[in-house]
C-alpha cells in the first residue's frame, strides 16, 4: 500500500488488543480459572460468574465496573506478594503456552519499521503488564485499578476503562500527552471484538483480527482488512 507524502511523514502508531487478537484466549478469563485451580476461589460458582460476565462480553452488554470488582476480588484477598507470585506461574503455566509465533512476528514487524506499538485491551494492568512485556511492548493501555491510602486494591476502576469507547479516550488521551491528536499521526488498529468498533471507525486502518462473525461481516461490507492471525 502507497502512502501520500504527508500521510509517509507521519508517526506511526500500532495499536493491538490483546485477547484473541494477540493471544488466542482471554486472559481475564484464564487468570480467573488459574485461581480456582490455585483455591483462592470457590470453584462452581466463581466458574458460573466468570462464564457470565464472559458471555456478557461477547454480547457487547458487560459492566465493566462490576467485572473488574468480581475480577480483582482474590487478588485483593491474597495481597500483592502472593497474587504477584501466583501471577508469574500463570505466565510460565498458561500465557507462554499460548503464545504464537506468527503475533510476536506482527508486532516485531512494527516495531522494525519504525512504529510506535501500544496494546489496548479491556483487561486490568495487573493481568496485562507482564503479558505485553512478552510481546517486547512496554506502551500498555489497560483497565487502571485504583488503589486506597494504604495502596490497596479497591476493586474500583481508576479513570476511564480502557473499554468500547473508553478505548478511544484513553488513546485520544495517549495522544495528547504526545502532543498529537488523530490527524497528525498514521494509526492501524488490530483487534478481533465488535466491542472495539467505535476505535476501529477512528483509525486510519482498521484491522479485523481473527474476527467473529458479527465483525468479519461489518469489515466485509466496510472493505477493512481482514487478518487471520491464528
Amino acid at each position: 500500500m502507497s502512502l501520500s507524502p504527508d500521510a509517509a511523514a507521519k508517526p506511526r502508531i500500532a495499536l493491538f488488543d490483546l485477547d484473541h487478537t494477540l493471544i488466542p484466549f482471554d486472559s481475564d478469563y484464564e487468570w480467573g480459572e488459574f485461581t480456582i485451580r490455585l483455591g483462592w476461589c470457590e470453584g462452581q460458582e466463581f466458574k458460573r460468574r466468570n462464564a457470565e460476565f464472559f458471555a456478557q462480553y461477547q454480547a457487547g452488554t458487560l459492566d465493566i465496573h462490576d467485572y473488574v470488582y468480581f475480577a480483582t476480588q482474590a487478588i485483593r484477598q491474597q495481597g500483592a506478594s502472593n497474587s504477584i507470585a501466583a501471577h508469574d506461574r500463570f505466565m510460565r503455566e498458561v500465557v507462554q503456552q499460548g503464545v504464537k509465533e506468527q503475533a510476536l512476528a506482527l508486532v516485531r514487524q512494527h516495531q522494525d519499521a519504525g512504529d510506535q506499538v501500544l496494546i489496548v485491551t479491556a483487561t486490568n494492568e495487573f493481568v496485562t503488564r507482564p503479558i505485553a512485556a512478552v510481546f517486547g511492548v512496554t506502551e500498555l493501555i489497560a483497565v487502571e485499578l485504583e488503589r486506597d491510602a494504604a495502596g490497596q486494591l479497591t476493586g474500583a476502576i481508576r479513570g476511564t476503562p480502557s473499554f468500547r469507547e473508553g478505548k478511544v479516550v484513553r488513546v485520544q488521551q495517549w495522544l495528547a500527552e504526545r502532543g498529537w491528536d488523530w490527524n497528525a499521526v498514521e494509526t492501524t488498529f488490530y483487534t478481533d471484538s465488535l466491542n472495539d468498533l467505535t476505535l476501529l471507525e477512528k483509525v486510519t486502518h482498521p484491522v479485523a483480527t481473527n474476527p467473529d462473525e458479527r465483525l468479519r461481516a461489518i469489515a466485509a461490507g466496510r472493505g477493512w482488512r481482514i487478518l487471520e492471525l491464528f
